[in-house]
């Protein structure tokens, strides 16, 4: 079968991004994705600079659909702790099995290492935030700093799963959100 003559950038992004989660950030080179999406290395290079720029543009459009997912489950949950909860147990459900999270931290440590890639998931952290804290504020009340609280909780619950992963990641960050907002919010529990 010929080699495709060219293929939209999100498409060769999306084998980018497999090769990562698949393979770690070392297996994406320009060899392995030509092998992926079918192009010529040399097309790639040509499209992408260097390792390091494709590296990037793949991590960049990443961050992109997370942000699209976010406002879109955003856009679909009653502002209540429930819905906070049901938002955070949704943005979970990507992370799979065990192996999935474990290799997943592998691609957050290149956007750790990427100033580009560190603002962007500062930015999306303060539009998870200030979602939560509507759904966390009393209704026509103030809104009291809880969405970072909570975020922290959901990252923390995250992490503690993957050291004891018996149960699916879903329930498990479900369970531990459920008993924060019991616990900071007693009088908003299961609403």
């Amino acid at each position: 079968m010929p080699r495709p003559k060219t293929l939209p950038d999100q498409t060769v992004l999306e084998a980018a991004l497999q090769l990562l989660h698949n393979k770690g950030p070392e297996a994406l080179t320009f060899a392995a994705l030509a092998q992926a999406c079918g192009l010529a290395a040399a097309t790639l290079v040509q499209r992408f600079g260097s390792k390091a720029q494709l590296k990037q543009a793949a991590l960049l459009h990443a961050w992109d659909r997370l942000d699209e997912k976010t406002s879109q489950l955003a856009a679909d949950i009653s502002r209540t702790p429930e819905g906070a909860v049901d938002l955070l147990v949704a943005l979970s459900g990507d992370y799979g099995a065990i192996e999935s999270y474990a290799e997943g931290l592998l691609i957050l440590r290149e956007d750790l290492r990427d100033p580009l890639l560190r603002a962007r998931g500062a930015c999306w952290r303060d539009v998870l935030v200030d979602v939560l804290d509507t759904c966390l504020a009393k209704q026509g009340g103030r809104r009291h700093g809880l969405g970072q609280l909570m975020a922290s909780q959901w990252q923390g619950s995250l992490a503690w799963w993957g050291f004891d992963p018996n149960c699916p990641v879903a329930d498990h960050v479900g369970r531990e959100l459920r008993q924060f907002v019991a616990a900071v919010m007693p009088e908003r529990a299961g609403t």
